[in-house]
């Protein structure tokens, strides 16, 4: 019996309750079955990168699978790669931002969550911690799944493209940062991680 386990990384002042996260969720579970589980894990992950990462490969190691997957969104996207070179499995990204310690430098000081009034203190190490994570090129393109929306409003579409040279892709004409259509491209994704 072949157990895999899939990770699911939200965006940057994101939450496990994003509706990509709960459609995709929904998904792994019905796919699921007795003879070929899939566990799911989906962490509220923490302002700090170097806690967030140290939080999920804590619990990869403690829940050893046949298969893992990594599935990010955004800033879960640049988690994603991460892990996916650290252990060699696949990954499906979200626009994700690829180069995060660029794109959120602007964004230090306190914010609020998007779906809460929860103080988020994004402080000016969390850059330094990023740019510890930074892959700089895919070793194995293959591995990975990337969605990208032309009209994604936050992140630059080509530079995904470009980053993610050799790998599987999939660019919407259109949509946006969330992808809110993301549910009629949820079988692709599926698809991807089943085989």
């Amino acid at each position: 019996m072949a157990s895999t386990l899939v990770v699911y990384l939200h965006g940057f002042r994101s939450s496990p309750n994003s509706s990509k996260a709960v459609k995709t969720k929904e998904a792994i579970k019905a796919h699921s079955t007795m003879s070929d589980p899939i566990h799911w894990y989906c962490p509220q992950l923490l302002a700090s990168p170097k806690q967030s990462m140290d939080m999920v490969i804590e619990y990869i190691q403690a829940n050893p699978v046949d298969r893992l997957i990594v599935i990010g969104s955004s800033l879960g996207g640049f988690y994603a790669n991460y892990l996916a070179e650290r252990y060699q499995c696949k990954a499906v990204t979200l626009n994700p931002a690829v180069r995060a310690p660029r794109e959120l430098a602007p964004h230090v000081g306190v914010m609020t969550a998007y779906d809460s009034d929860e103080p988020f203190d994004f402080r000016p190490e969390y850059i330094d911690e990023l740019c510890a994570l930074q892959v700089e090129r895919l070793t194995r393109p293959e591995n990975y799944f990337l969605i990208a929306a032309k009209g994604d409003e936050l992140l630059d579409w080509k530079e995904m493209v470009d980053f993610y040279s050799g790998a599987q892709q999939f660019v919407l004409e259109g949509s946006d940062h969330g992808i809110s259509e993301y549910s009629e491209y949820l079988p692709q994704v599926m698809r991807f991680i089943s085989n």
